[in-house]
């Protein structure tokens, strides 16, 4: 085994004065430990000193630490080292840093950033089984990267801003996640959907590069909680309500009208979907169904508030001075259509009128984060839920944000099972 040494030295990229003193192979339980040490008389800088002129000193004493390395063929590999204490006049006496692994780690930079790899492709619990690591272990790893990442963000440039709640289990706890519209990427993700989110953060962008002034536009749904936390912490934002929550608000009543029509109208059973989609998402067989049930000559209801939806969703195609004229006109035909789900939405739709039209000047929607929380939710479908808000949190971060999360390199490295 020790002629391995310098071969390992080699792969592991030690540097003086660290050396390889000895390798140890134990069949029976599947391991090889290897043991680094440092050179008799090395020398090491203070780890809290800056500068590349930092001084070098001598150890003042060392402790015990091991790390799981990637597997070596079929044995796993585990690193050993007694690394030295420096005693620093500024600073006191701290554990130097050692090129391997993070600080407080007991794995090893590659083997983190194979962790991380699988992470960002599936469950922790299937990665845990990967790596035959426990999956608290690795949730550890995530949350380290991952809130270093979200902290060295720069939000100075972010202007645009999305916000949408979204459950890290069916019936269960929200977390509500910010996205930078330009860059198309959760920022900031946080506990909750009241309005004290908006203050967390603006507390956040803040503390991060940005201001609260230099956002403009804010999408979000017509929460009122969201819009009170809004306008209380972005006084200078534009509040667009998002297109896709207004007409989801509207496919809602639509369908409450056939629901209600059904009851008396057996050729109504099994439409729904004729009426919710987009007629050009339609099969051929599905628009000959609707040219029969919704053609001019119709005098079902449902069909006269399949036109109002059609109507509205026409609004959004106009520019800022047409689409207040069309809305108006919109909202005087759905009010008087004798339909009360549909004249309950008018009153909602009026309610929040100028945060409709903005969309006509903003074109901003939360379209990039019904795509995000899509993905997250797909990923918390595999995981079977997350068992606590913060493992949701990083889980989110993962899939939808575009965070430089600094992993090494693995160079082609493999990890073998």
């Amino acid at each position: 085994m020790n002629d391995l040494k310098p071969f390992l030295e080699r792969i592991l990229e030690l540097e003086k004065p660290w050396y390889i003193r000895e390798i140890s192979l134990d069949q029976e339980s599947w391991k090889i430990d290897i043991y680094l040490d440092f050179k008799k008389g090395g020398t090491f800088s203070c780890p809290l000193c800056e500068g590349k002129d930092r001084q070098q000193r001598k150890a003042y004493d060392t402790v015990e630490k091991t790390w799981r390395h990637l597997n070596l063929f079929q044995y796993k590999a585990y690193l050993h080292a007694r690394v030295p204490r420096v005693a620093c006049p500024e600073h006191g006496t701290h554990l130097v840093h050692i090129p391997w692994a993070r600080e407080g780690s007991g794995f090893t930079l590659l083997f983190e950033a194979f962790a991380m790899s699988l992470i960002k492709l599936m469950p922790v619990a299937a990665t845990s089984q990967i790596v035959d690591e426990w999956d608290t272990r690795l949730w550890r790893i995530a949350h380290a990267y991952v809130d270093k990442a979200v902290e060295e963000q720069d939000l100075s440039s972010l202007t645009a801003l999305g916000v949408d709640e979204t459950s890290r289990r069916k019936g269960h706890c929200y977390i509500t996640a910010f996205v930078d519209l330009h860059e198309k990427g959760a920022v900031f993700v946080t506990p909750g959907k009241d309005a004290s989110t908006l203050e967390a953060f603006k507390d956040f962008l803040e503390t991060h590069g940005g201001r609260a002034a230099n956002v403009k536009d804010i999408s979000m749904d017509m929460s009122p909680a969201f819009i009170k936390g809004a306008e209380e912490h972005f006084p200078e934002a534009e509040i667009t309500f998002d297109k896709f929550h207004v007409m989801k608000l509207m496919n809602k009543a639509l369908d409450e009208v056939r629901r209600q029509e059904q009851k008396g109208n057996s050729a109504l059973k099994k439409s729904r979907y004729l009426w919710l989609k987009n007629p050009e998402n339609l099969t051929e067989d599905q628009k000959e169904s609707l040219r029969k049930l919704g053609g001019a000559s119709s005098n079902l209801k449902v069909a006269r508030a399949w036109r109002i939806k059609l109507a509205l969703q026409d609004v959004f195609t106009y520019d800022s001075n047409w689409a207040p004229y069309f809305l108006d006109r919109w909202h005087w035909w759905a009010s008087h259509s004798r339909l009360d789900p549909i004249v309950s939405l008018a009153k909602t739709i009026k309610e929040h009128r100028r945060g409709i039209l903005n969309y006509s000047k903003s074109k901003i929607s939360n379209g990039i984060l019904e795509g995000l929380n899509s993905l997250f939710k797909a990923a918390a479908a595999k995981a079977r839920g997350y068992r606590t808000l913060r493992n949701a949190i990083t889980a989110y971060y993962l899939v939808a944000s575009r965070l430089e999360l600094g992993l090494p390199q693995l160079c082609g490295v493999t990890h073998t099972i």
